[in-house]
């Protein structure tokens, strides 16, 4: 779950990218980066942190060029908290490329291999991101004729990495002296639009991973790129697209419109406050259905993501809707916190509850969703303190049982609560009174009822289905251990930070 921009303007693009990377801001607090191209240099700057943290004027002032791409970043699999792993990544040959990715790749680790085997390339960090382009930059040289690079070069390439790559991936990169190139895993799990400005200059471009980054920067969202597709789009504004991957079809991943995204993007062309408002309705009617032993008082929204869920359950039920958390703003999302340890600290200092709306009720709580469960845990535990008589809690989405292998931060199953757990067994681990989880289909029903041509959804953290194919037990074993090994390793190294300005030059 990182965020990706790519723009083509017709002046500066810093501050675009800059405003862009703010407004990605909820989908990785990690690290930030931003590459600009002037002619055929490139000017980086990348660190560990917030965008507002990573970026002062004068880095700002030093990335000139009308075309750039950024990235924000949380932890997947395989990466770790390194100034290093920040994107985008570089590499110089062929042509100069850099590169910003959203997703995982499945087979990392044996294209890893076929790069320093058979391509002669090197990788130098653990991160699937650097993998994913030096297949690129190895696929557009072997494409390549007389050291010439044509739209049917690239789009080849693209081809090429689709053949390789296994999992999800949405990619912006920059081919230096040439123009942006994007494209979108032939499954098209990870969101990834596009839109477009006219100025006095000309036609300027932007691709986004939300299409909020582009209503705030003025930009009119066109569409999303199409699974398997590619855009290109030259140093002077020229834009073409191409169908690269001989099979395709669309999955979004479903756990975008229940968490990730914000609730003023459109994904796939569905809005997700919409999927949202429908989450709600569809767990009053499973409450409606068969819980309506519940004397409920009042619902209440674990803060921000379940607002529109809970307002639109309380609306259909007929109970007072509440707000009775308090948000602390300035604490990071405590769901892609590495670390339990520092999670159940953030929550803390994330929300506070007030006494007023719990005291001598029978409250229920309505969030997102339940992952590992030291978020409701606490939660719970604020509403008893405050005085709330009974704590109903719902999840606006299934249990979450499955690892998750396709870019969010879900790699096993140990952390899950819901593993190897019924609802009565999760409920007394959150210390609630009674559970109510939305239902798979329902979930799915709430989404396809905004746009019924999308039936098809990336839902494996659910329902352990990996759209993919390719995803084995033995790969799931592997995940496990390396992430057992870097918790092992955090808890023993201090972490450390640096400031990285880079200027590469063809």
């Amino acid at each position: 779950m990182c965020g990706i921009l790519g723009i083509v303007a017709k002046s500066p693009a810093n501050q675009l990218l800059y405003d862009g990377l703010l407004m990605l801001q909820h989908r990785g607090q990690d690290a930030s980066g931003i590459v600009t191209a002037q002619g055929n240099t490139f000017h980086m700057h990348k660190g560990l942190g917030l965008v507002r943290d990573v970026f002062r004027t004068r880095n700002m002032r030093a990335l000139a060029g009308n075309i750039g791409i950024g990235h924000v970043r949380y932890p997947t699999a395989g990466s770790a908290n390194s100034p290093a792993e920040a994107q985008p990544f570089y590499v110089n040959s062929p042509f100069g490329i850099v590169l910003s990715h959203n997703g995982n790749l499945i087979n990392a680790e044996q294209l890893n291999q076929e790069l320093f085997r058979t391509d002669l390339r090197h990788v130098n960090t653990n991160s699937d991101s650097e993998v994913l382009l030096n297949v690129l930059a190895h696929e557009l040289q072997a494409s390549t004729r007389n050291g010439q690079l044509d739209l049917a070069t690239i789009f080849a390439a693209v081809t090429g990495v689709h053949s390789r790559c296994k999992g999800a991936y949405a990619v912006v990169a920059m081919i230096a002296g040439y123009g942006l190139l994007a494209f979108r895993d032939p499954h098209g799990i990870r969101p990834l639009v596009f839109g477009a400005v006219e100025s006095e200059l000309g036609t300027e471009y932007l691709i986004a991973s939300e299409s909020v980054a582009l209503d705030t920067l003025g930009f009119k969202l066109i569409r999303d790129i199409a699974p398997g597709e590619a855009i290109f789009i030259d140093e002077d504004g020229n834009f073409y697209h191409k169908q690269c991957a001989p099979h395709v079809s669309l999955n979004p991943c479903i756990f975008e419109y229940v968490y990730l995204a914000r609730p003023d993007s459109m994904i796939d062309g569905i809005s997700v406050y919409e999927t949202r408002l429908n989450m709600g309705e569809q767990l009053a009617e499973k409450i409606q259905r068969s819980m309506r032993h519940l004397d409920i008082d009042v619902v209440i929204p674990i803060p921000d993501s379940s607002r529109p869920s809970a307002l639109q359950l309380a609306n259909r039920l007929g109970i007072n809707f509440r707000e009775g958390f308090v948000k602390n703003r300035y604490v990071g999302r405590t769901f892609i916190m590495p670390g339990q340890q520092l999670r159940r600290k953030s929550v803390r200092q994330k929300l506070n509850a007030m006494s007023i709306e719990f005291r001598g009720k029978n409250v229920l709580l309505v969030d997102d969703s339940i992952v590992r469960g030291t978020t409701s845990r606490e939660i719970v535990q604020m509403a008893r303190e405050a005085g709330a008589n009974k704590i109903y809690f719902a999840s606006a989405s299934p249990p979450v049982r499955y690892p998750n292998v396709y870019g969010i931060d879900m790699p096993t199953r140990q952390e899950l609560i819901a593993t190897d757990r019924d609802n009565e067994e999760i409920c007394k681990e959150i210390g609630a009174d009674y559970l109510i989880f939305q239902d798979l289909d329902a979930l799915k029903q709430a989404v396809t009822k905004v746009l019924p041509t999308v039936t098809n959804f990336e839902t494996s953290c659910f329902d352990g289905n990996y759209i993919t194919g390719d995803v084995t037990p033995e790969y799931l074993y592997m995940l496990e251990a390396q992430r057992n090994s870097e918790q092992l390793a955090a808890k023993s190294k201090p972490n450390t930070q640096l400031d990285l300005g880079l200027v590469f030059s063809e």
